[in-house]
């Protein structure tokens, strides 16, 4: 039998590079939705009526069912064949923003927003999973993770950038529009290079107590960080839903223990390095957050970017992201995920350290340029290195669920980065603003403060990185245990 190493490449294959490339294009697509939004909303506003809080459930919203539903989507995945849940995902996104493009009121569009993220927590997890399971682990895996991270540092800029010119172009409707165009170009290639699995089994004791559980826990858990930042940390409210995601959470960990067939089984944090490579992506994302959110906001509120110039702005990063996560793809062989993890968010912290010293006059080229190179430097072979380190030794029938875990602690360490970054910013400004102090200084002050919050948790990362297992992305790791699959009987 042939092992990881001998296995015969299939990234080497004209079939292997466009699978490859679907993936990516998948990737590419429910990351830009998270931000392609964001430079739209003073017009969408305007066009449908939204109060100011309500405006704020438009990137709220995907994120909300986004993280909710990502671990139940992984995990469907595994279940129910990686093929049926990716085409199911995309033909929720291409309709569900056809609806959000012809919205009329601010309650469609919300719910046109929702549904995105439920298609996006369906696709992004099985869409890694494939990744993973297609390619082996060594060469192969390691470079195609390595093109999965590049693509994620695009997407994060060029949803900038493409809101700024759909919006100032053809209209703020355009940023729903284009998401029906892109599913139509992605779902034939999908039939053609993913294989459909046979209905051999069909489902039987579906854990559904703990679908319900811990997809109520996810959701409440998301909904609480979201709306900590405009109710505030110690209101009873956000106290209250906090408190009760954990008792949800807990609850499904006991319902899992007790389950035959359990829908996550918990053994896969038996597998070396995933728990760390999960709370070392949740805490670097949240501090990496930062940067497109106070960044963006001080470009165009501080130095009168537009939307466009604003999108431009970060394509430098774009491109040291790119060049960073191939060199990481080539170094994992030889140095392991762990220096590459623990080098990656010391750069990345420097250059986020570098923004928090943005003034109130600022220059691009002197401020802003070289913090985003050195963050689009240091992150991206971060998160290379912290998937490649998730998903060894993964089995294979378990990808998807270790897929949905990776995604979960991204985007919940986005929501608890913006949470607490959100009101360290607010309070520095507001009290700044008592005090009589100009209101753009107050602005740039609030900004530098949130960043520098931010740098200070991407160091934590490099800390946290430190008690991570070190893989090379091709060493055996060791099997756990195999468990009856519960949900599917024969």
């Amino acid at each position: 039998m042939l092992t990881a190493a001998q296995e015969p490449s299939f990234l080497a294959t004209r079939r292997g590079k466009l699978t490859l490339a679907l993936l990516c294009g998948i990737a590419f697509l429910d990351f830009v939705d998270g931000s392609i939004t964001n430079v739209a909303l003073p017009s969408i506003r305007r066009a449908l009526g939204f109060s100011v809080d309500g405006l704020t459930w438009i990137p709220s919203g995907y994120l909300l069912t986004y993280g909710g539903f990502m671990l139940l989507g992984g995990r469907l995945a595994d279940l129910l064949g990686r093929r049926r849940v990716l085409v199911a995902g995309i033909v929720t996104i291409a309709i569900s923003s056809l609806v959000g493009g012809f919205a009329q009121s601010a309650g469609v569009l919300v719910g046109a927003r929702l549904a995105q993220g439920l298609g996006a927590a369906l696709t992004l997890p099985t869409a890694l999973s494939i990744l993973t399971t297609k390619f082996a682990e060594g060469k192969d895996r390691n470079t195609a993770l390595g093109a999965w991270g590049g693509t994620g540092g695009i997407a994060s800029a060029a949803g900038v950038l493409l809101g700024g010119v759909l919006t100032e172009g053809p209209g703020w409707r355009w940023v729903m529009f284009v998401n029906p165009i892109a599913c139509a170009l992605l779902l034939p290639p999908v039939f053609r290079l993913v294989e459909g699995e046979r209905v051999r089994r069909r489902l039987v004791n579906f854990d559904a107590v703990g679908a319900v559980l811990v997809t109520g826990g996810m959701l409440l858990l998301v909904y609480a960080l979201v709306r900590a930042s405009i109710d505030g940390w110690s209101s009873a409210q956000t106290i209250g839903m906090l408190a009760g995601s954990a008792v949800v959470l807990a609850g499904f960990v006991a319902n899992e223990r007790r389950q035959r067939a359990p829908l996550a089984p918990l053994s896969i944090f038996r597998i070396n390095g995933l728990g760390f490579s999960n709370v070392t992506q949740l805490v670097a994302f949240a501090g990496f957050l930062a940067l497109f959110f106070y960044v963006t906001l001080y470009m165009q509120n501080v130095l009168g970017y537009s939307a466009i110039q604003t999108g431009l702005a970060y394509l430098p990063l774009c491109g040291i992201a790119v060049i960073s996560a191939g060199i990481t793809s080539q170094l994992l062989a030889r140095v392991g995920t762990r220096p590459i993890i623990v080098v990656g968010a010391v750069i990345g912290a420097g250059g986020l350290y570098w923004l928090s010293r943005i003034p109130v006059g600022g220059s691009y080229t002197a401020d802003l340029l070289p913090g985003l190179l050195l963050v689009g430097l240091g992150i991206a072979g971060l998160f290379v290195a912290v998937a490649t380190a998730a998903n060894a030794g993964v089995p294979a029938d378990k990808a998807g669920l270790a897929a949905a875990l990776l995604n979960a602690s991204q985007w919940l360490g986005g929501a608890l980065g913006l949470a607490i970054f959100t009101a360290v910013s607010t309070s520095r400004t507001n009290h700044l603003l008592a005090t009589g102090t100009p209101q753009l200084h107050a602005l740039t002050s609030g900004f530098q403060r949130a960043l520098l919050v931010g740098s200070i948790f991407i160091l934590a990362s490099a800390v946290i990185a430190l008690r991570a297992t070190n893989t090379r992305g091709e060493t055996e790791e060791p099997a756990i245990e195999a468990e009856p699959e519960a949900s599917l009987a024969a």
